[in-house]
């Protein structure tokens, strides 16, 4: 199986829960592979303190399409159109988000078990 042959469109798929405060719309996916492109958005006030730093066995690209997220690690705001690119195993977080965060996240390279909820995390 690969990712879908999409032309443009407005996205309409469903924006799924994937924690506290946490949904994600997947564009497309290619779930043997482990490739997966999402937009994820948290709403304000979530804070992923309570999961602690993020790793994952995946690459991950986020693009910060809209909002702010501060990482309480770095002590850094990170806003919109920045871009980060974490190879598998790079510690993030834990994040915190006062306004609201959209991002636009590609994982590739291994296995999501939607661990994706924590991107742009």
């Amino acid at each position: 199986m690969t990712k879908p042959e999409l032309e443009f469109h407005l996205p309409d798929g469903p924006w799924t829960a994937t924690g506290p405060g946490v949904e994600e719309q997947v564009l497309a996916e290619d779930a043997d592979a482990g490739s997966r492109t999402a937009l994820i958005r948290w709403a304000p006030g979530t804070d992923s303190s309570p999961q602690g730093v993020a790793r994952h066995p995946f690459w991950e690209e986020v693009y910060l399409v809209a909002g702010a997220m501060h990482d309480l690690t770095l002590d850094t705001a990170f806003t919109a159109g920045m871009y980060a690119c974490r190879p598998p195993g790079m510690p993030h977080g834990p994040w915190r988000t006062e306004r609201g965060v959209t991002m636009l996240v590609f994982t590739y390279g291994g296995t999501n078990d939607g661990d994706s909820a924590d991107s742009g995390g």
